[in-house]
């Protein structure tokens, strides 16, 4: 893990990385994207034939219900209530985050009241390359059904038997084991396997995630979400603690951002040791990172310094372990933060109840992560009398003249 400078070469040469690999990933999946759309079948199961070693022509895209209750039958219990002590607490705040109806009159005569609906089709995409994302399907699953979602296809490249047992105790009957861009084509596009979906939903690698940003003018898509990126900012504190921070979301793949950021040469010396330390000793999910790839520690001259550039990269992750509450107000732009030594990363990944899926890319400079009102979509309904008529027929009259549409100052002026 390097120490480099925090300056605006280092920042540019960041950036410039993050966004060379997102180009070449938008080219790779554009021609697979294309394929899926014109072939359908054959061209999804040649793709998953190819990158997954999955033989769709004869096992068949989708997973019977009876090979998923067989799973949920043979999950322990205490997976069991793993997966219920987190659906139940990502509930809760679905319910919190779910939109509500609501009326106004902003003048006599005139009410405006909001409708809320829910979205009849979605895709839940849950990552399974290296790991089967467990959370994901939690993530997902349970605030499309907080929000009253009444179709859901579930997609996952290589489900394994804890992916098939959650998805039963979460009431999920079929997993389609498609992944990859060629997934994200199908649920767009529709193919004789594969149901087409209104919006898509879920975390991916960089291919998934340009897919999902190429399919995005036909159906809708939640977030950019791709590669794990993880931040942490500290001046002081147990540098053990923030390495395994690092190590954590650097296990995801090879691709994984992991950065951490401080003023101080002598922390950010432990912080190294200890992740070549901790990293030597981990198990092999983390053999395709090396002490060289594992991240990058970069050296501020100031909290100022720091939190601007903090801002610029809009990381997914931030952890703020000492004097969050004093910093907090200088972050404008982070998936999410987690205050306090004690917010280890992964229990915001499981069991917080607060979403995983989160913008990357800088894309948490524009929007936060997932929330059930992403699942909704609010209608406004608009009642006027003809007291609300002719409070506002001289103002739009006059407006609608000033722009020289004058059937629209026609269909205020017939009703005169």
């Amino acid at each position: 893990m390097r120490i480099l400078k925090l300056t605006p070469q280092t920042e540019q040469w960041l950036l410039a990385r993050r966004a060379q690999q997102d180009a070449q990933a938008s080219n790779a999946a554009a021609e697979i994207v294309a394929d899926v759309r014109k072939r359908g079948d054959a061209a999804l199961f040649a793709y998953t034939k190819k990158f997954d070693n999955t033989d769709l022509a004869k096992s068949g895209a989708w997973i019977a219900k009876e090979e998923i209750r067989a799973a949920q039958k043979a999950a322990s219990t205490k997976f069991r209530k793993a997966i219920e002590k987190a659906a139940e607490n990502v509930r809760r705040v679905a319910e919190k985050q779910l939109p509500r109806p609501w009326s106004v009159e902003p003048t006599p005569g005139v009410k405006i009241h909001q409708m809320v609906r829910p979205i009849e089709t979605i895709g839940c995409y849950i990552p399974g390359g290296r790991f089967s994302l467990v959370s994901t399907l939690v993530m997902t699953l349970v605030p499309a059904k907080v929000a009253g979602v009444p179709k859901i296809v579930v997609v996952c490249p290589k489900p394994n038997t804890e992916l098939l047992a959650a998805a039963g105790i979460l009431g999920v009957e079929r997993i389609a084991r498609i992944g990859g861009a060629q997934a994200i084509a199908a649920l767009a596009y529709g193919t004789d396997s594969v149901t087409r979906v209104d919006k898509i939903f879920g975390p991916g690698n960089r291919y998934v995630t340009a897919a999902k940003q190429l399919v995005s003018d036909q159906c809708a898509i939640d977030l950019p979400a791709g590669p794990t990126e993880a931040m942490v900012f500290a001046e002081n504190g147990n540098s053990q603690w923030i390495a395994a921070d690092l190590l954590a979301q650097a296990e995801h793949a090879k691709d994984a951002a992991s950065l951490f950021v401080t003023t101080s040469r002598s922390l950010a010396s432990e912080v190294q040791q200890d992740v070549h330390k901790q990293l030597a000793k981990l198990p092999g999910s983390m053999a395709h990172c090396s002490t060289r790839d594992s991240g990058t520690i970069l050296l501020a001259e100031s909290v100022d310094q720091a939190c601007e550039f903090i801002n610029r990269f809009a990381p997914e992750h931030l952890s703020l372990p000492e004097n969050g509450e004093k910093l907090l107000p200088k972050i404008r732009a982070a998936g999410t933060v987690f205050l306090g030594p004690w917010g280890a990363q992964p229990l915001g990944d499981y069991a917080t109840g607060s979403n995983h899926v989160l913008p990357t890319g800088g894309w948490a400079g524009r929007r936060g992560g997932l929330s059930t009102a992403d699942f909704v979509k609010c209608i406004s309904v608009q009642t006027i009398t003809n007291a609300g008529f002719l409070r506002l027929a001289d103002a739009v009259e006059t407006l609608a003249e000033s722009e020289g549409l004058l059937a629209h100052r026609n269909a205020v002026r017939v009703r005169r």
